[in-house]
């Protein structure tokens, strides 16, 4: 079976640049990481994942080893890329940009959002992974500071917010709460309250849409895909955790220029 990774019509048309949010679809992994398994760090068996990730590499027509991602820490750390790494020697960040033709920024999810942005005037691409502690620190706000340093502008931006935990199914404790309003009181509107006491539900993707919109960019759009509630498509960590499992597999969402 192909892969058949979601797109988004703000990303579409523009020579040169391709893009993907991949599901659980056209992968050879089994058992809990069935289907398009593409994280190294899972303890999936590592040929399978290879073979996962080469498959997206195919789809997107760059060469296996261009096919990057990051050793992701949920921080607002972002890098410009102009050279692959191997996969032992993934920087630790969690955002990326690049001007060069051949590389695909690829970002590793179960539950936080990946956001891929492009700049289609001055052919400048980046990728970020934004859970919530991510978001809050800003690595939205620094992976569009590389790609301006790359020669991007932020009016001609395209940021996209890929498959992510909903709302309805992200229940959220006191100390998360306490952090995001912390920041700002107004963010209060992106909590509602939870059927459990000192519990409330966080909408991941319209805070990190409100991020990229104070940010200035040009054109932000969210999917409004839940990872939690699609088993089918994709793969959750919050899922894992209530059903007890030992691990889980991670979808890729990538962008590259040709």
């Amino acid at each position: 079976m192909p892969t058949r990774p979601l797109h988004a019509m703000e990303l579409e048309g523009f020579t040169g640049i391709r893009h993907g949010f991949y599901t659980r679809t056209g992968g050879v992994s089994t058992g809990i990481y069935r289907g398009l398994n593409c994280g190294p760090g899972s303890n999936d068996d590592a040929s399978a994942v290879e073979l996962n990730r080469t498959r997206v590499a195919i789809s997107l027509n760059v060469a296996p080893e261009n096919l990057l991602s990051l050793y992701q820490i949920h921080s607002a750390e972002a890098l410009c890329v102009s050279q692959p790494w191997s996969a032992d020697a993934r920087p630790q960040a969690d955002g990326m940009a690049t001007s060069s033709p051949g590389l695909a920024l690829g970002i590793l999810t179960a539950d936080c959002a990946p956001v891929l942005f492009a700049d289609p005037k001055a052919n400048v691409i980046g990728a970020a992974h934004a859970g919530w502690r991510g978001a809050l620190e800003g690595v939205t706000d620094t992976t569009l500071a590389r790609m301006e340093e790359l020669g991007a502008h932020r009016a001609d931006i395209i940021a996209v917010v890929g498959p992510c935990i909903s709302q309805a199914n992200y229940e959220v404790g006191a100390d998360l709460r306490d952090a995001v309003l912390a920041r700002d009181a107004a963010n209060e509107r992106f909590f509602i309250p939870s059927d459990r006491d000192d519990h409330w539900r966080f909408d991941l993707e319209a805070y990190v849409l409100h991020r990229l919109r104070t940010a200035d960019v040009g054109v932000i759009a969210g999917l409004g895909e839940c990872t939690y509630a699609d088993e089918h498509r994709f793969f959750s960590y919050r899922r894992t955790t209530h059903r007890g499992e030992t691990d889980y597999g991670r979808q890729i969402s990538c962008i590259s220029l040709s």
